[in-house]
């Protein structure tokens, strides 16, 4: 196992975890069942409270978009697809809310995007960190298949290090989001458990 780094430049930075993504007003089901059956959800949450515990700031990573979709642009697939559902992620709406998995986020801190599909880009996310004095990301949520890649590869290119605990992160199906960390993100971060970064806080 990596040698894993201690949570003094440690943050932890979850990949759009809400209620309308992957909890029960998710609008793409087949991502909510993976990460059920993934036992996602269940390995953020104890990720981020032992992150509370050992004094790592939590930094959610959320999208939401306006009713009429300005500053969205509709230039994917993916996001004309999504934005089909007139519900889909409204800035103020219940489906913005963090999944309740997560426990009590008051004291978290949040970076919020209306454009694209990773967090870094165009957003306040790099400054935040870099305000905190970090220099460690360890990336939870979904997905391995778009942003959670993302995030992995946004961090990297900006010279922090990236760990990604592998039970704490999921695609669409499984099986295709175990090739992404096996063949992709093994070469971008270290790859270990939940359990695992617990452990290396002391928090376990």
């Amino acid at each position: 196992m990596a040698d894993l780094p201690p949570p003094a430049t440690t943050a932890v930075v979850t990949m759009e975890l809400e209620r309308g993504v992957v909890g029960d007003l998710a609008t793409l089901p087949q991502l909510r069942d993976a990460a059920a059956e993934r036992g996602t959800l269940a390995s953020c949450g104890r990720l981020v409270a032992g992150a509370r515990v050992a004094g790592v700031p939590v930094v959610h990573c959320l999208a939401e978009w306006r009713p009429d979709r300005t500053g969205t642009p509709l230039n994917t697939p993916l996001v004309r697809a999504l934005a089909r559902h007139p519900d889909q992620i409204l800035a103020g709406s219940p489906a913005t809310e963090l999944v309740a998995e997560l426990g009590p986020t008051d004291g978290d801190l949040r970076s919020v995007r209306r454009h694209g599909l990773t967090p870094f880009h165009g957003t306040d996310l790099d400054p935040l960190l870099r305000s905190l004095g970090v220099s460690v990301v360890v990336a939870c949520g979904v997905s391995l298949n778009v942003g959670v890649t993302g995030l992995c590869l946004g961090a990297a290119d900006r010279g922090y290090r990236v760990v990604v605990p592998t039970d704490a992160v999921v695609g669409v199906p499984v099986t295709y989001g175990d090739e992404v960390l096996t063949h992709t993100l093994s070469g971008v971060a270290t790859l270990c458990t939940t359990a695992d970064v617990l452990g290396a806080w002391g928090v376990a």
